[in-house]
């Protein structure tokens, strides 16, 4: 596929052992970027909202309410936005986190970047469902099909490029 040209693999960062997907090449050529967003967006049904991820998935979940409609909802990292907010800790490839987002209500579809270990989506899914949202889908733009995902992530993750 096209768009794995314009992703760069950076070895051993942002630690040893880690093959980082550098997706700036990608976000740097509007076309393909466009091009990129409008695929993603065929890929699930339209919600109400876009749930981003802090950061990445910001750019995406911006980028999809404008294309194809709905509304942005950041889920961001701890201390990140003001009160009130829900909260939800969790362990990652990394180390621990904490992330929060705004209470609301309406259909949404969580976004993200990559797909890795299913850390974050798992959390951001336990979030947004206890901060009221009705959660319909997840969408990545990478699935590292080849990392094994956690326990416990039973639900689909819709992703326009995979590596094996």
């Amino acid at each position: 596929m096209i768009y794995k040209d314009y992703i760069t693999e950076v070895p051993d960062f942002p630690i040893q052992g880690v093959n980082f997907k550098d997706i700036s090449p990608l976000l740097a050529n509007q076309k393909l970027f466009e091009e990129c967003i409008d695929e993603m967006g065929l890929l699930v049904d339209m919600p109400d909202y876009w749930i981003g991820i802090d950061a990445r998935g910001f750019i995406f979940a911006s980028a999809l309410s404008m294309i194809h409609g709905g509304g942005v909802v950041l889920c961001r990292k701890k201390g990140k936005l003001p009160p009130p907010v829900v909260s939800e800790s969790y362990t990652l490839e990394y180390g621990a986190s904490t992330l929060e987002m705004k209470g609301g209500h309406g259909t949404a579809v969580i976004v993200d970047d990559v797909l890795a270990t299913g850390g974050t989506l798992l959390c951001t899914n336990k979030l947004a469902e206890k901060a009221g949202y009705d959660i319909k889908d997840n969408l990545v733009l990478i699935d590292l099909k080849y990392v094994p995902t956690i326990v416990g992530l039973n639900f689909k993750v819709r992703s326009l490029i995979s590596y094996e």
